[in-house]
């Protein structure tokens, strides 16, 4: 047993021994340090500038309309660019930004427009990172340490999305929004510097060429390809392959089970069904959490490569018991064991998913394939949140039953196919 923990220990902490994978974990880290950083800068001072939540609204829907429309773009342009210079030049061109947002408020010359564009701005340069961070992991370690790999990032990621905007409060608090802004720069500009120092491993000789296919998707060699022909080709190779055409759907049935009823309906679930307030949202969102990060550090603990198709139904369906279970549970003890459940297949789960991508596809395909997942991504959370709104005006029982329903039908539609069950 202790030589098993031993092994478990050492083989999460692999990636950690390696310096570029230090340094990419850093560097995505800060980013998303910042990320959460702006959340509240860009929130606090619009209000501050305003007094109105409307205008809010239209600063945060400035930069997640361009982030989503760009970021197929983003994702196709590591046929020209690595995903290395691509994450550095995004955190530079974002810390830039941000600095200059500061400085403009700290010299009292902002207008809501000013912000708007900024926030657009922000949004668009974002869009080229983001796949860019998912992508570059198989250039950092090998095949063998993506799981544990991708467990160490998921850590950081959810660390750094909880104290990103916990720690911009309280320089807010403390402070002004326009010193978080510089702050926020600082980050980027971290993180641009932790990017640039990673050095990519080696390439195999004939690494091109093995199972993953010749180069799929990408251009012949010397041949200029236009943007939209490269976009086009990812969508193609995307939606022909079974298998990813199959994460893609998973990936969407979980989102729209996630958005609205994690955020609409655990606001409901807290006030109206448990007859808690904040504290009890603030507990649930606290187990979803830490469940996700258990899972995550057990799946990357893990060893082997597990038949991922199955996996993902076990997810699917592991989901669809624990969100229909939500509609009905009496107490907060019981919804907050349910939660911390789910969150946990979420995590475990999430590690082989992403590795199995990572591992399958090759170069450039990869970048686009994961751009097009998270414009799906991006399409179906605000479809989840206003349909969990109408649903929950009758309660909570009814919308939860709708995303069990959801998630037991992808369920059994992963289980009919030969190919995907068959996926390791």
């Amino acid at each position: 047993m202790a030589s098993t923990l031993v092994d478990a220990r050492d083989r999460l902490s692999a990636p950690a021994r390696l310096p570029s994978f230090r340094l990419l974990w850093l560097g995505q880290s800060l980013s998303l340090l910042g990320d959460g950083f702006s959340y509240i800068a860009f929130s606090w001072i619009t209000l501050g500038l305003t007094q109105s939540t409307l205008a809010l609204g239209y600063v945060l829907a400035f930069q997640a309309v361009p982030r989503a429309l760009l970021t197929l773009v983003g994702g196709s342009l590591s046929d020209t660019w690595s995903s290395r210079t691509l994450m550095k030049l995004s955190s530079w061109a974002r810390a830039a930004l941000m600095a200059g947002v500061g400085l403009a408020g700290l010299a009292g010359s902002l207008t809501l427009w000013t912000l708007c564009c900024a926030a657009a701005a922000f949004g668009a340069v974002d869009a080229f990172f983001q796949p860019a961070r998912a992508s570059i992991l198989p250039s950092v370690v090998d095949e063998e340490q993506l799981a544990p790999a991708n467990a160490l990032l998921a850590v950081g990621t959810k660390v750094a999305a909880v104290l990103g905007p916990a720690v911009g409060g309280m320089v807010v608090a403390f402070s002004n929004a326009s010193v978080a802004f510089l702050v926020d720069a600082v980050c980027f500009a971290l993180c641009g510097v932790c990017v640039a120092g990673i050095r990519p491993r080696p390439r195999p000789a004939g690494a091109a060429a093995d199972e993953k296919g010749p180069a799929a998707g990408a251009a012949p060699a010397g041949a200029e390809v236009s943007l939209g022909a490269r976009i086009r080709a990812g969508l193609r190779y995307a939606f022909e392959d079974p298998r990813i055409r199959t994460i893609l759907a998973v990936d969407a049935a979980v989102t729209f089970c996630q958005a609205g009823p994690f955020t609409v309906g655990f606001a409901t679930l807290a006030k109206v069904d448990l007859h808690g307030g904040s504290a009890t949202l603030g507990l649930l969102n606290g187990a979803l959490a830490g469940g996700a990060m258990l899972g995550t550090l057990v799946g990357g603990a893990v060893g082997g490569r597990p038949r991922i198709g199955l996996l993902i139904a076990a997810l699917a369906g592991w989901l669809a018991i624990g969100t229909g279970l939500l509609g009905f549970v009496g107490n907060t003890a019981g919804a907050l064991a349910t939660v911390l459940a789910m969150g946990f297949g979420m995590g475990f789960q999430g590690v082989f998913g992403l590795s199995w991508i990572q591992r399958t596809i090759d170069g450039p395909v990869l970048s686009r394939v994961i751009s097009v997942d998270m414009v799906i991504g991006y399409a179906v959370a605000p479809l989840s949140l206003i349909v969990c709104g109408a649903l929950a005006q009758s309660g909570t029982a009814a919308m939860f039953t709708v995303s069990a329903a959801v998630l037991a039908v992808t369920a059994v539609g992963i289980l009919t196919s030969r190919t995907v069950r068959e996926m390791r």
